[in-house]
């Protein structure tokens, strides 16, 4: 069973509606809720493949309620330890008539030293059946930087890998406790640069994935691979924090079966890009056009 951490789920409300202005009322003509984070992507677009997964966290409140209930309809279990405060809501309205979109982001709830106890030890229960954790996405108030750390060691104690994703003092608190693979946020870290990845194997990585828009670099001790979607990556979604919470967790889930299955690194690039140019910010992914796209994908050993 593959564990999903997502600390700050959110519940995704998508409205749409024509003509929209300042000063204005206008009717809704369709009304979505999902359950969000990057975590949750991960989870999704990991159940979509068959693998057996179940999505942990941080949930509270009524908006807590709609993110396991949204997540027990798609047929994934779920294990979010309750929490006080309301979960954070992202609010996605979309002008029919224009095709433009605007996402508001409410900020994530505060979280209490006794309930971040609880959740560990609920973690810690979980890691007796899990054969990987994936620990991901934005941190809510009152967390400490070092969590994630503390989750990556308490894993790697349990003899599980672990699968990180995150950014700024987060990141290096967690890449040095050992994580199996890093895929660090987009603050900083660029095809440009690839002494970043360089950095995070120096901190205790055993790989790093950097990805940019349509492409993803990997660097490891015993070399590098850089892959892109057919050489030029037309068709794929930026994987980068800019554009959503979730924007990375498609590409996240890809790296995860082959990591944990002992592929190749470019059988398992292949897989990830191709996952992630045909899944949907939600994790929601379309089947078909991964079993397009996968065949076109480009990896090249960098050395």
């Amino acid at each position: 069973m593959i564990v999903t951490v997502t600390l700050n789920a959110a519940l995704d409300v998508a409205y749409e509606a024509e003509g929209l202005a300042w000063q204005a009322t206008r009717d809704v003509t369709r009304v979505r809720h999902r359950a969000g984070g990057r975590g949750v992507a991960v989870a999704r677009v990991l159940h979509t493949f068959g693998h057996e997964v179940l999505a942990a966290g941080l949930a509270g409140g009524a908006t807590g309620e709609l993110i396991r209930e949204d997540l027990g309809r798609s047929g994934i279990p779920v294990a979010f330890t309750e929490i006080g405060r309301e979960s954070r809501r992202v609010l996605e309205v979309t002008d029919t008539g224009l095709g433009r979109t605007i996402r508001l982001r409410e900020p994530g709830p505060y979280v209490t030293t006794e309930e971040l106890g609880r959740f560990a030890g609920d973690y810690r229960r979980l890691l007796a059946d899990a054969t990987a954790v994936v620990l991901c996405g934005t941190l809510p108030a009152g967390l400490p930087p070092e969590i994630y750390g503390s989750l990556a060691t308490w894993a790697a104690e349990a003899g599980v890998p672990v699968i990180l994703n995150a950014g700024g003092s987060a990141l290096g608190y967690a890449a040095s406790r050992r994580p199996d693979l890093v895929v660090p946020d987009a603050d900083g870290h660029s095809a440009a640069d690839p002494a970043a990845g360089e950095a995070l194997l120096r901190l205790g990585a055993a790989a790093v994935a950097i990805p940019w828009p349509g492409r993803v670099a990997v660097v490891t001790k015993a070399g590098r691979w850089n892959a892109s979607l057919g050489g030029s990556g037309d068709g794929l979604p930026e994987v980068t924090d800019g554009t959503g919470p979730e924007s990375l967790g498609a590409l996240v889930a890809g790296l995860v079966p082959g990591l944990l299955l002992g592929w190749s690194w470019p059988d398992l690039l292949q897989h990830a890009l191709a996952v992630a140019a045909a899944a949907a910010p939600s994790g929601d992914v379309n089947l078909a056009v991964y079993e397009r796209l996968v065949d076109s994908v480009t990896v090249r050993s960098a050395g």
